[in-house]
């Protein structure tokens, strides 16, 4: 197979692991509800300790641990992970809770309107610079907002939560700078001894159902580990692979299937001024995927005409040089004769 075959093999194979990562994503409301009697704090609880134990076991076994000592030296970095590790515990809180309280689809929102407030504060946080058609995007998703709050008769605070939680925890994350199997490691390391703490806790006081409620139960809440890193390890290898355009346009994957699932499983209401609310987020999201995509599709012509350039003055630059060896060659001949 030659340089080409690999690359598309390659890209095929970014592509497969991010249609599971964010399909895993979306479909991981199936498998909170599983776990009742256990309340959202208990599983969350669970959650951190086995994701730990999880990522622990893939460390040692890919020996990946020359990046705690650089972190543990770094007490900016470290602060920072500790912010995104009780960003993040936010995160999977309400997610956890709003999936076993039947609001699946307010869930869903959140991670739809998630890019939005990512370039909200962007612009808030970082001093970025919108094109018009962000600025368009972000107006049209304010008014969603507005409308599904007169929907619901009250603001979306699930899906407020859950994207400013996550959009925080992505900008602390690209400046932390690790890889995802080692951030999650020293983000639940983080997140460990409170939530063991809780669950002996939860024990003492007779109130925990691990180990109560039968070895299948305590199968399942000892399999939250999996269920959070498998995704993320399937990332991982996507992000290495396929480009970033791609990468954005699956990441909507998993909201479509929480939505999906949220009408047709659970058998969520959607009024009209809900299904209006939606509309105006999907037009919204429509608008930034197209500017992206039209933005990156001008970086390429832009890079394709630049190197045609190098290219051209090379090849001039070079044919100068020929023109002038036999000159230079000649000379001394001609004189010496």
């Amino acid at each position: 197979m030659g340089p080409a075959g690999q690359a598309k093999a390659e890209q095929r194979v970014g592509l497969i692991n991010g249609v599971a990562a964010y399909g895993l994503w979306g479909l991981v409301p199936l498998f909170w509800p599983l776990l009742k009697p256990a309340g959202a704090v208990e599983i969350l609880a669970h959650r951190m300790v086995w994701s730990l134990a999880v990522v622990a076991v893939a460390l040692l076994v890919m020996r990946r641990w020359a990046w705690l000592g650089e972190l543990v030296r770094q007490p900016r970095r470290l602060a920072l992970v500790t912010v995104a590790a009780a960003v993040i515990t936010v995160n999977w809180g309400v997610y956890i809770w709003s999936v076993n309280s039947g609001h699946v689809v307010e869930a869903s929102l959140g991670y739809f309107i998630n890019p939005l407030v990512t370039i909200a504060m962007g612009v808030l946080l970082l001093k970025e610079r919108l094109r018009p058609v962000q600025w368009a995007a972000v107006g049209v998703g304010f008014a969603a907002v507005l409308v599904l709050t007169i929907g619901y008769g009250r603001p979306p605070w699930i899906s407020l939560c859950l994207a400013f939680s996550f959009a925080t925890y992505g900008l602390v994350k690209k400046k932390v700078n690790l890889g995802g199997i080692e951030s999650l490691a020293a983000e639940t390391a983080i997140q460990f001894l409170p939530a063991l703490g809780y669950l002996v806790w939860l024990g003492s006081r007779g109130d925990a159902t691990f180990g109560t409620e039968g070895a299948g139960h305590g199968a399942l809440l000892a399999a939250t580990g999996l269920v959070t890193a498998i995704p993320l390890v399937c990332f991982g290898a996507a992000a290495i692979r396929v480009p970033l355009s791609t990468l954005g346009l699956l990441q909507y994957l998993a909201p479509v299937f929480q939505f999906l699932l949220g009408i047709l499983y659970f058998h969520e209401a959607m009024p009209a001024e809900r299904w209006a609310g939606f509309a105006l987020v999907w037009l919204a999201l429509s608008l930034l995927t197209w500017d992206a995509l039209r933005t990156a599709r001008r970086s390429a012509r832009a890079l394709r005409a630049a190197a045609a350039a190098r290219t051209a003055v090379l090849a001039e630059e070079t044919a100068e040089a020929d023109a002038e060896a036999p000159e230079a060659s000649t000379g001394p001949l001609s004189t010496a004769s």
